[in-house]
């Protein structure tokens, strides 16, 4: 972005404005283009002839020129066309670059199925690590270990003699409140060493790979440069540190920060192909492709994950892409099918299949879960937004470490009485989808007479909950309370953490409550109006885990505002296309709830709290002012700061560049016309002017710098002049002071601009850059202009 500082500009002059290009073959003066010149003239050398390295790259922090990338991409595919014609080997080049997209997309999708993979496996075995370890493989989790003992009985399917609790191996038994203490202090222990361990790489290798990463993944979609967030080092301590930070008990989960993973693995491989490691727009396609491939390995949802890129991170989605994108998807889930971490042939943890129809009736429960799931969505960002901003103002935010482990600390003594804030939170959730069948010894599914009960499936009619049932739904408000409380504080600590988990939970807690609730009511009263037609006595009418699913889903939409890529995503989990309809219901009433009370999605607030310069794409831009409003220079400003066409020196250039901070600068015919010529960024022109000093003899302070077509002839005794036309804008956009700002802002949006010119009567009146508008619009808002903290 640029940023330009000025005042207005007085345009009192009659002076005639001459032309763009003096004609240098009149009045005495005669041109020579090139050689040694006639009347001694020092030969001139065009800069641009040949590419100068850095030329047309960006600075840490900038906004790239979308338009520019395009036409250099279409620039380059067309030379590439036309040299495929006169030989073999061209067009054999031509097509290798074809095809060599396709083959970025296999390489990301492998990547990332691949590291996905591993991350699953490691997570499940350091998670069962904190209760007990294997005596026959340390490496092997609790459900690896009892797969093959023939000691292992069926109902107590997790005890085997080869798993032994910490209690066990220090103490010899497992009973006992000592036994109890025992375990309880391992399972802390090893949870503040996860998390130590976690937030102490973060701290001393990478940065950048704390959080979720959607929302700087957005604005690094939108054309924004963070130079080192999709690295090598970031890559690998983040895929390090999300296994301890999930391993550690902490309420987070690992789907955002895989998007995250899987942009490093797009951003590192665009290294090995030309096209996209020199064409940032180009990288950006790939980097869309690559967070649908991290949704892809998180969910096991291909479709879902290209639909989320869409409609929720990716700024710039032409179709070539949106079918990359799939293809990527596809591969890196196959990947992780061949992997298979859970031992099921499934991609997650808590797929499920329903079998029992729902009723119309019950809509009205469902809609009640999106209601719930939009009112926890706004008070959950509010509320996080709030902590995260009192963690960047006050001394909290300079102890990170000490903050991670007082609420590991904290989430672990309180998780650990509590079986079902003890287990992970995807195991909890799958616990929470389950269709109570014949074969499930789980709490939730201990109903009176079960046993007794005879069906032709595995699924179990409606019967009166037993005393297990009732405990488990007491244990599941205590840590519903716990979950909507605690994931507060945790989103946004200096550790990898995903918010689809835990979101999701919170939700299929509530879900799985009011099931329940809805199951006995039907069962106690199935001769009421509203039951009597469709759940007869002994009947199959009322599927909890449905209610958890819905839930999940609606809780999610209110945090997320994802609508119909959330659909998809949780059809993919459940196989069922008949529940599309409660799934649709619940998450656009969430949508619809939470958007009445706060027009933010979580990720678009953290982008706001961050101050990045990012223009939100369903935003509206409702108010009635123009571009004179908003452009810069204002009338207490000083002069608008610009490179005239020809007779500036190199010195003047470099003082200008030295005593300003701008990002670029516009070429004027000359200061008293203000005839705009083009646009010159500061990086080219800084690389140019250093280029030319190392390999133009003769370059000094004194010598001229022209942006014309023509360079007119020097006196003999004058320094070799530098003709850096190559490297200005001839065609930068341009509005006139009228334009009304909602058109402006259109504008930005549609071909990502850095900056826009404004102009009266065809004369350079003022610049509008990105930062300008962001921080018209949050004054409009009545917030902070200032929250914008990048250029």
């Amino acid at each position: 972005m640029v940023e330009i500082a000025g005042a207005t500009l007085d345009f009192s002059s009659t002076d005639d404005v001459p032309p763009l290009d003096r004609d240098y073959n009149s009045g005495g003066y005669v041109y020579s283009g090139g050689g040694g010149g006639q009347n001694g003239v020092p030969k001139l050398m065009d800069l641009l002839e040949e590419p100068v390295p850095g030329v047309g790259t960006y600075e840490d922090f900038n906004t790239i020129d979308w338009v520019r990338e395009k036409s250099k991409d279409r620039d380059r595919h067309r030379e590439i066309a036309s040299q495929s014609k006169e030989s073999t080997w061209a067009l054999v080049k031509s097509i290798s670059d074809a095809f060599s997209g396709w083959l970025l997309m296999l390489l990301v999708g492998l990547m990332s199925g691949a590291l996905a993979g591993g991350i699953d496996i490691s997570a499940h075995w350091m998670t069962d690590l904190k209760e007990g370890v294997c005596l026959r493989g340390f490496w092997f989790n609790h459900e690896h270990c009892c797969w093959t003992s023939n000691e292992t009985t069926f109902q107590e399917r997790d005890k085997c003699p080869d798993w032994k609790s910490w209690a066990e191996l220090m103490i010899g038994t497992n009973e006992g409140p000592f036994a109890y203490i025992m375990n309880y202090l391992m399972y802390v222990c090893w949870a503040l060493l996860f998390a130590f361990l976690a937030v102490t790489l973060v701290r001393a290798f990478a940065p950048y790979a704390c959080g979720s990463g959607i929302p700087e993944i957005k604005t690094i979609l939108s054309g924004f440069i963070i130079r080192g967030y999709l690295g090598k080092w970031t890559l690998i301590i983040k895929t390090i540190t999300l296994v301890l930070a999930v391993s550690s008990g902490l309420s987070l989960g690992k789907e955002g920060p895989l998007v995250h993973v899987a942009c490093c693995c797009g951003n590192i491989l665009c290294h090995l192909f030309t096209k996209y490691r020199k064409n940032e727009a180009k990288r950006r396609e790939v980097l869309s492709a690559a967070a649908a491939v991290g949704v892809s390995v998180a969910f096991g949802a291909p479709i879902g994950g290209v639909l989320f890129s869409l409609e929720e991170v990716s700024y710039y989605f032409p179709l070539k892409t949106l079918w990359r994108s799939f293809f990527a998807a596809l591969v890196a889930a196959f990947t992780l099918r061949s992997i298979n971490p859970f031992g099921n042939s499934r991609l997650v943890l808590f797929y499920v299949e329903f079998h029992t129809p729902w009723h119309l009736v019950e809509l009205v429960p469902f809609i009640l879960l999106g209601i719930f799931g939009g009112i926890w969505g706004a008070f959950f960002i509010r509320a996080n937004i709030a902590w995260c901003r009192r963690r960047k103002t006050t001394r909290l935010g300079h102890y990170p470490v000490l903050e991670v482990l007082m609420v590991t600390a904290v989430t672990a003594i309180l998780a650990f009485p509590n079986s079902y804030t003890r287990m992970s939170t995807s195991e909890l959730i799958s616990e929470l989808f389950n269709d109570c069948g014949l074969l499930d010894s789980s709490q939730l599914c201990n109903y009176e007479n079960a046993t007794a009960a005879k069906s032709s499936s595995n699924a179990l009619p409606d019967r009166p909950a037993g005393h297990d049932v009732y405990t488990a739904m007491w244990q599941l408000a205590l840590a519903l309370i716990f979950k909507m409380l605690i994931t507060v504080v945790t989103f946004g600590m200096k550790v990898p953490s995903g918010l689809f988990i835990p979101s999701m939970a919170v939700g299929a807690i509530a879900g799985r409550l009011l099931g329940v609730g809805m199951e006995q009511l039907a069962y106690y009263n199935h001769d009421w109006v509203i039951f009597r037609s469709w759940c007869s006595a002994g009947a199959d009418c009322i599927t909890p885990g449905l209610y958890a699913m819905v839930g999940a889903a609606a809780c999610l939409g209110g945090v997320t505002r994802m609508t119909v890529s959330l659909v998809v995503i949780m059809f993919e989990l459940t196989g069922g296309l008949e529940y599309i309809v409660p799934l649709m219901a619940a998450t656009m009433t969430s949508k619809w709830v939470a958007d009445a009370l706060g027009r933010e999605g979580i990720y678009e607030a953290h982008i706001r709290l961050n101050g990045y310069p990012f223009l939100e794409p369903k935003e509206e831009f409702s108010h009635k002012t123009l571009a004179m409003d908003v452009m810069r220079p204002r009338r207490s400003d000083p002069p608008l700061s610009v490179l005239t066409q020809d007779g500036m020196s190199v010195e003047e250039v470099e003082t200008l560049i030295a005593d300003t901070s701008y990002s670029g600068f516009p070429v004027v015919v000359s200061h008293e016309s203000q005839r705009l010529v083009g646009f010159v960024l500061r990086r080219d022109l800084v690389i140019s002017i250093e280029n030319a000093r190392q390999r133009q003899e003769g370059v000094v302070s004194t010598s001229k710098i022209f942006f014309t077509e023509y360079t007119p002839p020097q006196p003999p005794t004058s320094p070799p002049p530098l003709k850096l036309r190559g490297i200005m804008d001839l065609s930068p956009f341009t509005v006139t002071d009228h334009t009304a700002m909602d058109i402006v802002v259109d504008i930005f949006r549609k071909l990502g601009l850095r900056q826009c010119l404004v102009t009266h009567n065809g004369r350079l009146l003022g610049i509008i850059t990105k930062k300008d508008i962001l921080k018209h619009m949050a004054q409009m808002a009545n917030r902070d202009p200032d929250s914008i903290l990048f250029n």
